[in-house]
């Protein structure tokens, strides 16, 4: 593997970091507080090709490579961790799958849109009964001549009630468990299909999380991505990928946590001199540095194997979980290295601390990413 980044891929990092830094970082805080979604960013982020950054171009897509997107996503989400979840869900899961396993008239009606920004993304497989144990789908989809009739309620959907297009796991036979759940293609306003409530949450604030009501909605035959009884082993796949996402995320939110450390430490004095000149505080943010380069790496190994075209399920998962618990805890000390300060919304570590927890939970746990783990490495 290379450790250098390509032209294409300094070129990207730096267009995003400025965009994070001129647009972005200047309402950060105000996304977060008033809990309004940024359309306007994300309109922005779409004519940028941050949108649909691994689709191909004739598909209306930025066509880079997947150390190219976790370098995006990493770089938004050092500056607004709700504005990467938006990204992230969009991309690697709202487009991602119509992508992967769509008919090309999939694609061209749903994906072209998706992948320019002009429209959002999301994907549902999540149910009161279906978290960790994701197969234990109780939504159902029944064919009626020449319509699926969707019946059932989502849980905890990123970008669900804003989204146009929903990418909705369903089981069309549920004696055959995992193997009888289906992938579908619902649109906004499709009549049946209705969001329950947002999620207040502790972090992520600006993004939306929301319930999703399914009551005998008729989609299309054609609305059905890939094979009959292959969505939920197709999903199994796409959260590969979709934990890299998260694990760039994660790296993300961490370096910013480092860098405001870094930035308060040597302008607060204490006995005379700044706190950065103190052992205890040097320690921690040494071992915060560390930790996050290595983070930073895993995720670049995963989203490589990726490029390669090789299979990556456990780097995904080592990635994801080992990121996503450096970053809680870079976000712990950011906050011990500011005191009292740290636990006011006066600096920017509270939401730091806030935002990154859901990255020890979404898209599989860290107690599922071990189960993986163990898996891949006991065969």
């Amino acid at each position: 593997m290379d450790f250098n980044f390509n032209k294409e891929q300094k070129m990207i990092q730096k267009m995003v970091r400025e965009f994070a830094e001129n647009e972005l970082k200047p309402i950060a805080s105000e996304i977060e507080q008033e809990g309004e979604f940024p359309w306007k960013i994300i309109k922005k982020m779409g004519k940028l090709g941050l949108m649909g950054m691994a689709i191909p171009k004739k598909y209306g897509g930025a066509g880079v490579d997947a150390i190219s997107y976790a370098i995006a996503v990493e770089e938004i989400a050092r500056v607004c961790g709700s504005t990467a979840i938006t990204m992230a869900a969009h991309n690697s899961l709202g487009t991602g799958q119509i992508y992967a396993k769509g008919t090309e008239e999939q694609r061209r009606k749903y994906v072209v849109p998706l992948a320019k920004g002009e429209k959002l993304g999301a994907w549902a497989l999540t149910e009161a009964s279906a978290g960790s144990d994701a197969g234990s789908v109780q939504t159902t989809a029944i064919l009626d001549k020449d319509e699926w009739v969707i019946n059932g309620t989502k849980l905890f959907i990123t970008n669900g009630r804003i989204a146009d297009i929903v990418t909705v796991m369903a089981s069309t036979d549920r004696t055959k468990g995992t193997r009888g759940i289906s992938a579908f293609i619902i649109e906004k306003g499709t009549h049946g299909f209705s969001t329950g409530t947002d999620e207040d949450k502790l972090g992520l604030r600006g993004s939306v999380t929301s319930e999703l009501v399914f009551e005998n909605c008729r989609i299309p035959r054609d609305n059905i991505i890939g094979k009959e009884g292959e969505g939920f082993v197709d999903a199994l796949i796409l959260l590969d990928s979709g934990r890299i996402s998260i694990g760039a995320m994660a790296v993300g939110l961490a370096q910013a946590a480092l860098e405001e450390s870094i930035k308060y430490a040597k302008e607060r004095e204490q006995f005379g001199r700044p706190i950065a000149k103190f052992q205890a505080i040097q320690w921690m943010i040494a071992d915060m540095g560390t930790q996050i380069e290595a983070a930073r790496l895993l995720v670049y190994k995963a989203a490589n194997l990726k490029d390669l075209n090789k299979k990556f399920t456990k780097e995904a998962a080592i990635a994801k979980l080992y990121a996503s618990e450096v970053g809680m805890r870079a976000a712990t000390k950011a906050i011990q290295i500011h005191g009292g300060y740290g636990y006011t919304k006066d600096y920017p570590v509270e939401r730091f601390f806030r935002d990154i927890k859901l990255c020890e939970i979404g898209e599989g746990t860290s107690e599922i990413q071990r189960l993986v783990i163990a898996r891949e490495v006991l065969k």
